[in-house]
C-alpha cells in the first residue's frame, strides 16, 4: 500500500528591527543639505509613496532595467539556483517587492530566506506574499541599512551548505565604484569564503537611451526624486516648495555614471529641523547616481571585493547582465 506524501513543514516567519534609535533620516539630511554640493541619500527614496512611484516606473517603456532583469530571471533562474547549490541560505539585500525572488526561490528551494530592507512595511508585506507563495520557507525579515555592517540572527535546525547575497536590480550602480567595493567586501563578509554572490549590474549603453530611462516622458521619475522633498516636509516638518524644484537626471559619459538632482528654479530657503538652508537659482541637490559598467570592468571591481567571477548572464540586446560569483 503506498505511504500518502508528507507535506514540508509550514515555515517559520520573523522580523528583526536593526534600525538605529534616533532620526537618522534628520541627521543625514542635514549633514547632507550643509554641503556645498547638497546632497540627500538615495536610501530614502523609499517610503511607502517611493516604493509605490518607484513600481510604476519598472512598468515605464523607458525603463529597461527592471523588465529586462526579469526577463533574463525567467530564463536562467534555473541555471543560477544550480550555481548557488543545494542548501543555500538566500540573503537578498534591498529585496523592495521581491518580484525577481520569487523566480529565483521557486528554483533554488532554499531553506532559509533573509531578505533585509529599509522600508519595515514594504518588507512585511513581500515577506508575507513570499510566506503565501512558498508555505514551507523559513523567512527571518530584517529592518536596517545593509550598506553598514550586520550581524544576521542565528536560524538553527536547518541545513545550511552555503550563504549567498543576492542583491538584484542594479541597485549596486547607486554606489560609486568606490563605494562598490567596500560593500561587496560587507556582502563578502556576510557570505564567508566559499560563500556566493548574486547581482545584477546594468550595462554601458547609448546616451539617448540612458537619458531616457531616468527622465521620462510621464514624469513619473521626476515625482520620485521630488517625494524626497515631501518626504522631508512630512516626516521633518520640512517647508520646501516642491513647484519650486524640478528634477533632472543624466548621462555622464566620462564618469560612466547617470546623475540625478534636484533643481533649485529661484533664489529661495527652506527649512528642516529648525535648520535653515539657502538655495540660489539653478544650485542643486544631488540625490542619486547609477554606475553603468562592461561586464569584464564589474569582474575586475568585484575581484577588488573578494570575488571570482563564476557565470554572467546577459540578455540578447546586451543592456542588463547578472553576475554569478564566489567569495575567494
Amino acid at each position: 500500500m503506498a505511504q500518502p506524501q508528507q507535506r514540508p513543514a509550514e515555515g517559520v516567519v520573523r522580523f528583526y528591527n536593526f534600525l538605529p534609535e534616533g532620526n537618522s533620516f534628520l541627521d543625514d539630511a542635514l549633514l547632507g543639505l550643509a554641503r556645498p554640493q547638497k546632497t540627500l541619500p538615495p536610501k530614502y527614496f523609499y517610503d511607502a509613496r517611493g516604493c509605490e512611484l518607484f513600481e510604476q516606473i519598472c512598468e515605464l517603456p523607458e525603463y529597461y532595467p527592471t523588465r529586462t532583469e526579469l526577463a533574463i530571471m525567467r530564463e536562467y533562474a534555473g541555471a543560477m539556483a544550480k550555481f548557488l547549490g543545494p542548501d543555500c541560505q538566500l540573503i537578498e539585500l534591498g529585496s523592495g517587492s521581491s518580484r525577481k525572488t520569487r523566480l529565483l526561490i521557486e528554483q533554488l528551494q532554499p531553506p532559509l530566506y533573509v531578505p533585509i530592507d529599509i522600508a519595515g512595511e514594504a518588507l512585511r508585506a513581500a515577506a508575507a506574499g513570499l510566506a503565501q507563495l512558498f508555505p514551507w520557507l523559513n523567512i527571518i525579515g530584517v529592518c536596517a541599512d545593509y550598506t553598514k555592517p550586520l550581524t544576521l540572527p542565528e536560524f538553527v535546525g536547518v541545513p545550511i551548505r552555503r550563504k549567498a547575497v543576492y542583491f538584484p536590480g542594479s541597485t549596486i550602480g547607486n554606489f560609486t565604484p568606490h563605494e562598490a567595493i567596500e560593500f561587496l567586501q560587507l556582502a563578502r563578509r556576510m557570505v564567508g569564503p566559499g560563500g556566493a554572490l548574486l547581482v545584477g549590474v546594468d550595462l554601458k549603453k547609448d546616451k539617448k537611451v540612458l537619458d531616457a530611462a531616468y527622465d521620462d516622458a510621464a514624469g513619473v521619475t521626476a515625482a520620485f526624486n521630488l517625494n524626497l522633498l515631501a518626504r522631508i516636509n512630512r516626516e521633518l516638518g520640512g517647508d520646501f516648495q516642491l513647484r519650486r524644484f524640478r528634477h533632472m537626471a543624466f548621462y555622464d559619459e566620462d564618469k560612466g555614471w547617470i546623475e540625478m538632482h534636484l533643481e533649485s528654479l529661484a533664489a529661495q530657503f527652506a527649512h528642516v529641523g529648525g535648520a535653515r538652508f539657502c538655495f540660489s537659482a539653478g544650485e542643486t541637490i544631488h540625490t542619486e547616481i547609477s554606475c553603468k559598467y562592461r561586464v569584464e570592468e564589474f569582474q575586475a571591481l568585484a575581484h577588488r571585493a573578494g570575488f571570482a567571477p563564476g557565470q554572467t548572464w546577459i540578455d540578447a540586446a546586451n543592456l542588463f547582465s547578472v553576475h554569478g560569483m564566489i567569495a575567494v
